[in-house]
């Protein structure tokens, strides 16, 4: 396994890899989320490249930068156990060079869900995924569903800049319980770790609603809600089911929509979603 830091270490050895390259872009601190995004790049891809970068510019002043966890170490390890071909772990000073001002933003779908708590968020994700695809250019790269919006945002911004790069959904790794693996998760004290499934309970119960015939949207909002308001714990930031592509609050029947939330637990803040009436 190839270690690279620099733009030129990582241009020089990506002319020796062989074609086609998958691309995993993380922040680190890797979870068995991450390992199985590896996983399905090695099995559609000649090499794969994976990037660590705890992007600053996708974090507001308030958020958890410094606190993010860290392990690179460890990151190495699995990442070299799962036969990854080069690694680039890129400083601010190659991302963001002194007098850094060109960015990446999607006009409408980043007002919606996440962007509307995190207004800067996605302008730093669109802009950091450009430069890897730019630098390491890769024909796959592979991000994981339980970032929907940020899938989503990607899938555009993709087809929009004509980058030559199929982006890969692949499905959220669970815990036995069903919480969805974030490298925050790590965050939670064991109480609050008790009481974090109820995301996935709000959820599964709300696409099991609409499974069995309960297509409108307030309703399975307000199931969704009932569910989280049993947990003390949970403070509800949002509860939604959208539009697939534009992301938009969806009314009356439906025949397909993302359900999704963000629940805090304290400082904790957790994602997660479904997808209703698509075979997913």
């Amino acid at each position: 396994m190839i270690l690279t830091s620099t733009l030129n270490e990582l241009r020089e050895a990506r002319s020796g890899l062989l074609n086609p390259v998958g691309l995993v872009p993380t922040m680190g601190f890797l979870h068995e989320g991450h390992i199985s995004l590896v996983r399905c790049a090695k099995g559609e891809n000649e090499s794969v490249v994976v990037s660590i970068y705890v992007n600053p510019t996708q974090f507001a002043p308030t958020e958890d930068l410094k606190a993010y966890p860290r392990n690179t170490e460890r990151d190495l390890a699995l990442l070299e156990n799962e036969g990854v071909d080069l690694v680039w772990s890129p400083s601010d000073q190659d991302m963001y060079p002194p007098g850094f001002q060109t960015w990446v933003e999607l006009e409408r779908l980043t007002k919606f869900l996440e962007g509307s708590y995190r207004p800067e968020h996605f302008r730093g994700v669109a802009t950091v995924v450009s430069k890897l695809f730019n630098a390491v250019q890769p024909q796959r790269a592979y991000f994981g569903q339980k970032d929907a919006q940020q899938a989503v945002v990607i899938t555009r911004m993709t087809q929009d800049l004509n980058f030559p790069v199929e982006v890969i959904i692949c499905p959220t790794i669970r815990e036995a319980d069903g919480l969805a693996l974030s490298s925050r998760n790590s965050y939670l004290n064991p109480e609050e770790r008790r009481g974090a499934p109820v995301l996935y309970r709000a959820l599964s119960g709300a696409k099991e609603a609409f499974e069995s015939g309960i297509i409108d949207s307030e309703e399975l909002h307000t199931h969704m809600l009932e569910v989280l308001e049993n947990e003390p714990l949970a403070e509800v930031e949002y509860v939604s089911v959208a539009d697939l592509e534009t992301l938009e609050e969806l009314d009356g029947p439906i025949t397909r929509g993302l359900l999704s939330m963000a629940v805090r637990f304290r400082t904790t803040r957790l994602i997660d979603n479904m997808i209703v009436g698509v075979d997913h």
